[in-house]
């Protein structure tokens, strides 16, 4: 069964992103997108599992709404970006997806990472 976690690392400050809220979506063929789950970063900045164990991920696209514009807000500093979208697709059932996001007020990069 497919799982999926996420962390973030500020650049910047060389330091995790704390509570920084994350919501995980389905992206249907047709455009609708279903939400899955809204999490919150810890103080290493991640989140180790993006849904509950019993719930089934299905082959298809999937998307992170990484939102950033709060966790700046809280250090006085204006955001670029105000949120970030990672859209990805799962294509193993049987594989874990971490979706790491490095981030900077005015830039961020993502990729898989294991």
């Amino acid at each position: 069964m497919s799982t999926v976690s996420t962390h973030i690392l500020d650049t910047t400050r060389g330091l995790p992103a704390t509570d920084v809220v994350v919501d995980f979506f389905m992206l249907r063929a047709d455009g609708i997108q279903t939400k899955i789950s809204s999490n919150m970063t810890d103080f290493n900045g991640r989140i180790g599992a993006l849904i509950a164990q019993n719930i089934k991920l299905d082959k298809g696209t999937y998307k992170l709404k990484f939102n950033t514009e709060s966790y700046f807000k809280t250090m006085e500093i204006q955001a670029f970006y105000p949120y970030i979208e990672v859209v990805f697709n799962i294509f193993n059932l049987y594989q874990h997806y971490h979706i790491p996001l490095l981030l900077s007020p005015y830039g961020f990069t993502t990729y898989r990472g294991s």
